[in-house]
Order: C-alpha cells, then structure tokens, then sequence
C-alpha cells in the first residue's frame, strides 16, 4: 500500500510475448538459410582448370626468306689519323691562318713564326759556305800545277802529296758547311707549320702574339682525319671462330653502325682488321671497321652499336619471334590445325631478332599461334580472331631479316 491508502499499480509485462508470429518467421527463415547452407553440394574440381571455352588467338604463318647472323657490339669511334702538332722551333707566332674547327687539305698553312733569325743564321751559313767553296777550288787548281810540275820533275813528291791532303780538307769542310746550311734550311721551314694530313683542325690553342718554344709541352693544333674513318669494337671469343672462317675466304664482311638508341643508321662498312689476341679480362678481341663517312656523320670518339654480318642464311623458314616459346629442353610453336585445335612443334632457333625468329624443324606456309599462350596446350580447342594491323603486317617472303642476337649458330 502507499501512503495515501491505496493499491500500487501492477507491473508491466513484457511485449514479446505479444507477437508470436513475428518470433516465428524469424526463426523459420534462420532455419532455411542454414538448411540451404549445409546442404549445398561443393563445386566440381576440374584438375585446377575451370571450363572457359576455346581460347582466343591470333594467328601468324612460316615463310621462306633470308636473314643474316649479326655480332652486335658496343664501338667507338677513332680517326685513322690524329696529329698532334708540337713547336719545334722558339719564336713569336705571326699569324694563325685556320679557322676552329676547318676542314684542311694535307700542305696548307696554319700557322706562322717570326722566321726573321732562321732566315739570318742560313744566310751566314750559305755565306761560309761560299766562301769554302772557294778555298776549295784554289786547292784544286793548286794541285793540278803541282802535278804538272812534279810530272817535270819540279818539285818534289813530299809537296804533292801535301797539296793533295789540302784538297781533301776543304772537301770536308764545304761537307760540313753543307750540312749546316740544309739544317738551317729545316729550321727556316719550322716557321711555316702546314698542315700534315686532310682533316678538321680543333679549338684554337695558340693566339699571334705568344711566343712558342722549341720541346714544350704546349700543343698548337690537333688534325684529325674524318674521311675514312674507323670504329673499333669488341668481339667476344666465342664468335671468333666463324668471323676468322669468313676472313679467311678474302670476303669483306659488312659492319652497320647505328646510333646510341640503336634505333637509326649512321653509317654502313667493312671489316678491315682484328686485333692479335684476346683481351683475357673480359675475354674478347678488338675488332676495326673503316667507314667512309660521306656525310661527316661519324665523330671521333662517339659511341655507336656497331652489327658485324657474319654470314648469310639463305631459304630458311621465318616465323614471328613472338610465336616461339620454351621449356627447359628446347623451343616450340603450336601449329594450328584445320578442325581449330593446336599441336605442340618442336623447332630449333638458328638465330632470332626482336621481330623475326629462323628457325629449323618447320615448313613454310604452316599457320602457328601467336597469343593467348597461358591457355594452350596439345590438343587444345581455339577460336582464331582477326589480328590487328601491326600483326596483320608482315615483310614480304624475300625480306632480309637482321638479327640482334650476338650468338651464332653453329
């Protein structure tokens, strides 16, 4: 009871109870999910391979053709010829006659020294000269009188003998004064320098006005000779076999010679010499071609890709390089058979490039896959899609293929 004398009110029920039927579906349908749940029978296991279909490929096709057997190498570009020109007389430089960077002929003039003392100290030595060219010839004539006179019996033998040893020392002595004045002569000539061989001169290193010396170390100009010009390059030993099989033959092999990129022709040559042994450090052998290098394309001490052609393969079924495939045993192609399945073909690979593979085990005109590896296997069903336009163009049968793999094929 309250204080007020009256009954306290009832507690409330709970609702729950109130809705039965809601309960009820609830658990009904907990039930079935669980049910459905258990009672689900696993997926079939197909071999870790789930049915997807043929596969889709694209096509290619074998042809006849050529491709060459190219050593490809790093090479730098050097002069047949570079000079160094050096003073070898001192005196003042008079005039510089070269512009930086000219294209000279072999004999023009480049640069001049002050030949004013030269030219003195020849004509002192011209002027000795002379003068014993004379004592010379009064030798002479003297000895010609004592001979007459000795033949009378007019002097006596002891006297010519004498005058006859005279004659003999101013023969050496005009001897000597020729040599001394051809030395001057040289000397006078080291005032005029010219160029020695045809090539372009560099950056000027000597201005008029500065006086040079004889012996130092002071270069006055630097030629080098661009037309030829060679690249040399290195060769592993392994290919040296079939390179010397080919010089011995007397046949010029050709040498391309491409840019950094190796993505654009500078130059084309031939294989002029190799080296005369192998470089034990890394187990290679230097190899010079010569270039013409019309077009001044090549320059001293550039770096190039240089593909030396070593032979030839004629008639020889080409496939695209993306249709071989391997294993740990050897290479292979799926051939495409007429009722759309694939046949696993073993091939050999003579040589290959990054478009076109020679290949041997494969005749030509036989349509290969080109894609859609991962689903294949012998025997496989595929559907054979249209390719697209870089597949779809392909170098005719005749093309000559070139090779970027440096190994040979035996």
């Amino acid at each position: 009871m309250t204080n007020d004398g009256s009954q306290p009110p009832a507690p409330r029920a709970s609702t729950w109870y109130r809705r039965p039927r809601v309960v009820v579906v609830a658990i009904l349908l907990l039930g079935l999910v669980l049910l459905h749940h258990f009672t689900q029978s696993p997926p079939q296991k197909t071999g870790g391979r789930v049915p997807q279909g043929d596969a889709a490929i694209t096509a290619g096709q074998s042809r006849t053709g050529d491709m060459g057997i190219y050593v490809n190498a790093l090479g730098t570009v050097t002069p047949t010829y570079t000079v160094t020109v050096y003073s070898q007389i001192t005196g003042r430089v008079m005039e510089v006659h070269y512009r930086e960077g000219q294209m000279v002929r072999k004999g023009e003039p480049l640069i001049d020294i002050d030949p004013r003392p030269y030219q003195a100290t020849l004509t002192q030595a011209q002027g000795t000269l002379q003068h014993d060219e004379g004592l010379l010839a009064q030798a002479r004539m003297d000895l010609q009188r004592y001979r007459d006179a000795y033949s009378r019996n007019a002097i006596a033998k002891q006297q010519l003998d004498d005058q006859v040893q005279t004659v003999v020392q101013y023969e050496g002595t005009v001897k000597a004064d020729h040599g001394t004045v051809a030395y001057d002569e040289v000397q006078l000539e080291y005032c005029h320098i010219v160029a020695p061989i045809a090539g372009r001169v560099g950056l000027r290193l000597v201005d008029p006005g500065n006086t040079v010396f004889a012996g130092s170390g002071s270069a006055l100009i630097v030629i080098t000779q661009l037309q030829p010009i060679t690249v040399v390059f290195n060769v592993s030993e392994d290919d040296l076999p079939q390179v010397q099989a080919q010089l011995h033959g007397d046949s010029k092999l050709p040498v391309d010679v491409f840019d950094r990129s190796n993505a654009h022709l500078i130059e084309s040559g031939t294989l002029t010499s190799l080296d005369n042994e192998v470089d034990t450090t890394t187990g290679t052998v230097r190899f010079r071609a010569e270039f013409p290098n019309s077009k001044l394309a090549l320059f001293p001490n550039q770096f190039v890709n240089a593909q030396l052609l070593v032979r030839m393969l004629k008639d020889v079924t080409l496939i695209p390089t993306v249709a071989v495939q391997h294993n740990d045993t050897s290479d292979f192609v799926y051939v495409l058979k007429p009722n759309n399945t694939v046949a696993v073909q073993t091939v050999t690979a003579l040589t290959t490039n990054e478009k076109d593979t020679a290949v041997e085990g494969l005749n030509s005109g036989v349509r290969i896959a080109m894609s859609g590896f991962d689903r294949l296997e012998n025997g496989a069903h595929v559907m054979v899609r249209t390719p697209g336009p870089q597949q779809a163009r392909r170098p005719a049968a005749d093309t000559v293929a070139k090779t970027t793999n440096s190994s040979i094929a035996p």
